[in-house]
């Protein structure tokens, strides 16, 4: 018989009551990441916002993980948050098992490289570089052969239907290829993590599928996505859910850990 544990999940319902979810999860399983008693407050003219907030919060390597809410709820922060480039006021944010904001600066910039994929909206390419050029670019970064470095963005740009646009610069490609190509960029390290800010925001159908099929792939093979949504049918294709209002978690559903423990 398989051996389960279990995690809490507090969510805020109205009028300072709270709901306490405890979650099962299978004994092998690995934590992504762990925030226990994390808040990020900005302060401007002697004013504080609580951006993001929350008593703990866990997610499972291998997760598919949509993180919805209307604007200002406190969806970028948190994926800021996780990507250690957003350092909390007060908690502990744990990547893997370690302090991710116990690592130096340039210990997180190597995680990040090493570990874990960005995709934004705004795709973040260089104007001057071809499509595969961009693609290349994480892997100079990383130390990789120019010949491997060319054959793996061959290879990725062919994955998301850019055969025949290796050679165009971002100004020569529509914003859903640019997207795409972005996208192979993100995978070009071979990252465990992706995280994903509005990835499908202004695409066309067919690249917005394009993006979505990596995704389930990606994380069939294993790996792990967080990502920030407003599209309702993309947040449906992740196995968890996960609403903030106002900077706090007002629902954390697992339609997969419901389905495997609900018979």
């Amino acid at each position: 018989m398989s051996l389960l544990f279990g995690c809490v999940s507090c969510e805020y319902l109205d009028n300072d009551t709270y709901r306490i979810r405890f979650i099962l999860f299978d004994a092998d399983t690995v934590l992504m990441f762990q925030l226990r008693e994390i808040t990020k407050i900005y302060r401007k003219r002697r004013q504080e916002v609580v951006a993001f907030r929350v008593d703990q919060l866990e997610i499972a390597a291998g997760e598919y993980v949509a993180v919805v809410g209307p604007s200002g709820s406190g969806k970028t922060t948190l994926l800021s948050l996780l990507g250690g480039m957003l350092s909390p006021d007060n908690g502990q944010l744990l990547f893997q098992g370690q302090s991710l904001y116990g690592l130096s600066l340039n210990e997180r910039t190597r995680l990040r490289r090493e570990q874990i994929g960005f995709v934004f909206q705004t795709f973040n390419l260089v104007p001057y570089l071809t499509a595969l050029e961009n693609v290349q670019v994480p892997m100079y970064l990383g130390g990789i052969s120019a010949a491997e470095q060319r054959d793996r963005a061959t290879t990725l740009l062919e994955q998301v239907g850019l055969a025949d646009r290796l050679d165009h610069k971002p100004c020569e490609l529509s914003t859903g290829q640019q997207q795409r190509v972005a996208l192979a960029r993100t995978l070009a390290n071979n990252p465990r993590l992706i995280l994903a800010d509005e990835p499908t925001g202004n695409l066309d159908p067919e690249s917005r599928e394009v993006v979505l099929s990596m995704f389930d792939t990606f994380v069939r093979d294993g790996r792990t996505i967080v990502m920030v949504t407003h599209d309702h049918s993309a947040a449906a294709r992740a196995a968890r859910k996960i609403l903030l209002r106002d900077g706090q978690i007002i629902s954390d559903t697992n339609d997969a850990i419901s389905r495997s423990h609900c018979a």
